[in-house]
């Protein structure tokens, strides 16, 4: 009973001890940065501790069995190994509070070199996860030791205890990813993982405290056997296990990436991965533990097995974006779906690599078996052998996970690793058989034999097939036609493409008949930006916070991309130092393939780009900048959330200069309003002024003052923008003067804080963006900036927008061609403002000869954005009619007019030409002759649009209580008459409303 109780807290212990290596990593990127460099160190400092571990709790273990031999009593295994459990719960519990003091430490102490800075921040992250790392090592020999009871069932009870430790990592691995670290945070994880191996260290405790009545076994083995040890060669078994645990370990390293190239990078794809392995392990384990005899020879067949399986896995693996995409498009993009489509891609993975995980996982407790009779005590022995095999394990960390990618790609690090696989069972077939003669004339041609393995088709690696949403044709008809059809025409696009330490990274050339040639650079396998599509995204994002800034001598850019936004930086004036930080060897390597596109930004004087974590790269510099620009990959890439956690904006707001400005890339491509919501409210609980500009079609530039001065600094903003600098910039972006460019101004600052968006805040410590931005990109969703066309909100954005004051500035009126570059500009992007400018102007100037072009410009634009609407003039005609009073005549408004004019209302309201509120009230107020009840009204409405009701859910009370007058009577009521003014006080702010046409573009 004692031993299925310990053996199943094994389980408990397994779990969190991968929690916490997950929370760790997440801890110290805040420390040392996300770049590989600081990865692989935290591993290895983890794998370093726990091969330290076993080493030292095998060497305990012996001395406790010998110091109770010695007093005659059964030795109190159990007991010392739950003191070791309680600690590793209290230091959990402390972890939080230490690592704050630790980074306080390093950011007291001056980092004059960044080589010894990152140094001794790597020692501060080994002293503050060394020592729990090293009491886990304690699991497996104390535990082996004080559960078996003979060498009769110690390979059993040994195969238990690893087993099920490791099913116990397999769920922690899981959780982790999809469930803890979201809900709980960094600090409520630890507690909560802390509390556990509390309560497992009580409960070894208690069995060990009820004692142990097992026979002793032996210390030591006698003379005789231990020289028998070391004529056999005990080395050998340590060195396969060494072996084995390098080569799975770069194994895991490279399926990683391939599933991030076939599945997206996200940390769903990582904990789906690293659960399927770490399973597969303890599946080989519980193996082992059922087997009634282990004859030698199964060790030699299992490593042969292993090379075979892993060897015929080489030919299949590059096929995986295929198979992934087959199994992508069977799911619907909706939340019941992702569960489903994560189990679905985990049991591929196990179906793949499932066997040949499971064989390496039979491997140590097999090697074990074979040591047990020769070496003789149990716990020295299994600590020795999982010591040896953690090293493995931290080399292949270090260097099938990092250093190899300096100079090959992904599957010369997968030869490696079979090589090592190859190695091991030639070492273990001559130990056993005694065929050392041999050992050449097998080596040599396996190893020829991998030299000459074909190289994996990157064309299809780097497509980044998880983006699919259609089924192309001919999918189903396989890989082979599928790949003949659709990829082998276009590998001449294909320019470079190179595995670094970090990423995959390759470059497309486009060029099309017809068309002009552009470049594309695919960042693990998702394009992270092309000079023709993207171009306007990546200029403005420098150029519009230059125009704002007082100065812009020194600017900081956080990724380089394609290079386009260190260019355009470069090209102004006033820029005398351009630091470009890019974690991405790769991307730099491929910076020379731009210098055409990018007006040769790398070999720019005034650029100094540098490969460098950029959250470590601005907490170690000293100087200030007056320009800091944020344009990384997506937030659902792992690692990527940092750069929009509030701490990380903290840091760069602390680096502005006075005047300064930080602009933030995001996207609603691919995202969802709650995290499009959730990084606006992060960025605004740091930045007192926000404002929100469209870039592109789906991308939008979120700007960050400390001063309110330079975003409303317009005379400043009119002037530069005169400069032919910065005109050369806006004919580059395809901008007709600095009117288009202004029509793209979203929310005016201010906006957002009056609009006073309430809800939680994506932090370091407990990381929310990366959970939701990978829902909503598995959804392929489509996000939307909230309505901010009431209240305090309209009135702040009636007063600030750009585009009206610069209206304001020219006397009041825009002349035709300026309105119509306006409209033009408005029209590029999936937002309507440029139907709304349309909208007003109609009820202005219709006859004005520039009007008929901008018409068709706005009906162009319904007919692609909302093909739904059969009739693109009507709509206009509508939204006409939120601009000018209604006639005279009584007119009957049914619920569903009235709710279609609230949808209108609130998809189109621009605040550079703002709807009038009490236009929409006139609509309600005309409400008399229509008898329904209450319910039946607010089903209308329902059913006119689901964003009709937005405006009733953003706190229009008054229009709800006016509803409510629908009972069993009629509309006719108190506030059919009174409605009027009282929702258009609460619309805007208090006031009566401000006037529509003061605020129109004329």
């Amino acid at each position: 009973m004692n031993r299925a109780v310990a053996l199943s807290l094994t389980i408990f212990t397994g779990f969190t001890g991968l929690v916490y290596q997950v929370a760790w990593q997440k801890y110290l990127a805040t420390l040392l940065g996300s770049h590989s460099e600081a990865t692989a160190a935290v591993l290895g400092i983890f794998l370093g501790g726990l091969s330290l571990g076993y080493s030292l709790f095998g060497s305990v273990t012996s001395r406790l069995v010998t110091q109770a031999q010695q007093r005659g009593t059964a030795p109190r295994l159990l007991l010392t190994y739950g003191g070791i459990e309680a600690a590793i719960g209290l230091y959990a519990l402390a972890f939080p509070w230490l690592f704050r003091a630790a980074q306080s430490i390093s950011f007291a102490l001056p980092h004059t070199h960044a080589g010894i800075g990152f140094s001794f921040d790597v020692i501060l992250s080994a002293v503050l996860i060394g020592p729990p790392a090293v009491l886990m090592g304690a699991t497996i020999p104390i535990l082996t030791q004080a559960l078996s009871r003979s060498l009769d069932d110690a390979t059993r009870f040994h195969a238990f205890v690893y087993g099920l430790n490791t099913v116990g990592a397999f769920a922690g691995a899981l959780a982790a990813g999809f469930f803890v670290i979201p809900r709980l945070g960094l600090d409520g994880t630890l507690f909560a993982m802390g509390a556990i191996n509390l309560l497992a260290g009580a409960g070894y405790a208690i069995l060990g405290l009820r004692g142990q009545r097992q026979p002793l076994l032996p210390v030591a083995p006698e003379p005789e056997t231990a020289k028998a040890a070391d004529v056999t060669g005990v080395w050998i078994y340590l060195t396969v296990a060494l072996l084995i645990g390098f080569a799975m370990m770069t194994l895991e390293t490279t399926l990683i990436r391939l599933a991030g190239l076939s599945f997206g990078s996200s940390h769903f794809t990582f904990s789906m991965v690293v659960s399927a392995f770490v399973l597969c392990i303890a599946i080989g384990g519980l193996t082992v533990s059922g087997l009634s005899r282990v004859p030698k020879i199964y060790l030699a067949i299992n490593l042969w097995a292993l090379v075979a399986l892993l060897a015929g896995l080489y030919f299949l693996l590059p096929q995986a974006p295929y198979w992934v995409l087959l199994l992508r498009l069977n799911f619907i993009s909706i939340d019941a779906a992702f569960y489903l489509y994560y189990l679905a891609g985990f049991a591929l993975l196990v179906l793949v690599i499932g066997l040949p995980v499971v064989l390496s996982g039979i491997t140590l407790p097999l090697i074990f078996h074979h040591l047990r009779d020769e070496v003789g005590e149990l716990g020295s022995l299994a600590g020795q052998l999982y010591s040896w095999n953690t090293v493995g394990s931290l080399l292949g960390a270090l260097i099938g996970g990092y250093v190899l990618f300096f100079w090959f790609d992904l599957h010369h690090v997968y030869r490696f690793a079979l090589a090592a696989v190859m190695v091991s069972a030639v070492l273990m077939t001559v130990q056993l058989f005694k065929l050392r003669s041999v050992v050449i004339a097998i080596v040599v041609p396996l190893l020829l034999t991998l030299t000459f393995m074909p190289p994996w088709y990157s064309m299809i690696l780097q497509m980044g097939l998880f983006r699919t949403e259609t089924e192309p044709p001919n999918l189903r008809n396989g890989y082979y036609e599928f790949v003949e059809k659709h990829i082998v025409p276009l590998e001449h696009f294909l320019l470079s493409y190179e595995d670094d330490p970090t990423a995959t990274v390759s470059v497309l050339n486009i060029d099309l008949p017809g068309q002009a040639a552009s470049r594309t650079i695919n960042v693990n396998g998702k394009t992270d930006g092309n000079t023709k599509g993207d171009y306007v995204t990546m200029a403005l994002v420098a150029v519009l916070p230059a125009l704002m800034a007082d100065r812009i001598d020194r600017a900081f850019v956080i990724g380089w991309g394609t290079g386009i936004t260190v260019g355009e930086l470069a090209s102004l004036d006033g820029t005398k130092e351009i630091i470009a930080a890019e974690i991405s060897s790769g991307v730099i390597k491929a910076a020379k393939h731009f210098e055409q596109f990018n007006m040769r930004a790398s070999s720019n004087p005034k650029v100094n780009l540098i490969r460098s974590d950029a959250y470590r790269e601005l907490t170690r510099s000293e100087a200030n900048f007056n320009l800091i620009i944020s344009e990384p990959s997506n937030p659902w890439v792992t690692s990527v959330e940092m750069l929009y956690s509030r701490e990380f904006l903290q840091l760069a707001r602390d680096r502005l200069a006075p005047g300064g400005v930080y602009a933030q890339w995001y996207h609603e491509y691919d995202a969802d309003d709650e995290s499009l919501q959730l990084v606006l409210r992060t960025f605004g609980s740091v930045f007192e002024h926000v404002s929100v500009w469209v870039a592109g079609d789906s991308d939008l530039i979120i700007m960050g003052f400390p001063d309110i001065g330079p975003a409303i600094d317009y005379h400043r903003l009119i002037e530069r923008a005169k400069r032919p600098d910065y005109r050369a910039s806006f004919k580059r972006m395809g901008f007709d003067g600095l009117v288009a460019l202004l029509a793209n101004e979203h929310l005016p600052v201010g906006v957002w804080h009056a609009g006073k968006f309430e809800g939680p805040i994506h932090t370091l410590y407990h990381p929310l963006l990366s959970d939701l931005a990978g829902r909503a990109f598995f959804r392929h969703d489509s996000a939307v900036l909230p309505f901010t066309g009431f209240g305090e909100a309209a009135k702040v954005g009636h007063k600030n927008a750009v585009l009206r004051r610069y209206t304001e500035l020219k006397g009041g009126t825009l002349g035709d061609e300026e309105r119509l570059a306006a409209v033009n500009q408005a029209c590029h992007s999936s937002r309507g403002f440029g139907v709304t400018m349309v909208a007003a102007w109609a009820n202005e100037s219709p006859s004005s000869p520039a009007f008929d072009k901008a018409h068709r410009l706005a009906l162009d634009w319904i007919q692609r954005y909302k093909p739904e609407v059969r009739q693109p003039a009507t709509l206009i005609r509508n939204l006409s009619t939120l601009f000018e009073p209604y006639p005279g005549v009584a007119q009957r408004i049914t619920p569903a007019i009235l709710a279609r004019r609230t949808t209108l209302y609130s998809e189109f309201y621009y605040h550079a030409v703002p709807f009038d509120p009490s236009r929409l009230m006139s609509a309600v107020s005309r409400c008399r002759e229509i008898s329904k009840t209450r319910n039946q009204c607010m089903q209308e409405i329902r059913s006119g649009s689901q964003k009709s009701m937005q405006i009733i859910q953003q706190g229009k009370a008054a229009i709800e209580a006016f509803l409510t007058e629908c009972t069993a009577m009629t509309y006719e009521g108190p506030l059919c008459k009174l409605g009027t003014a009282k929702v258009q006080e609460l619309l805007s702010g208090g006031s009566t409303g401000h006037d529509a046409k003061a605020g129109a573009v004329r």
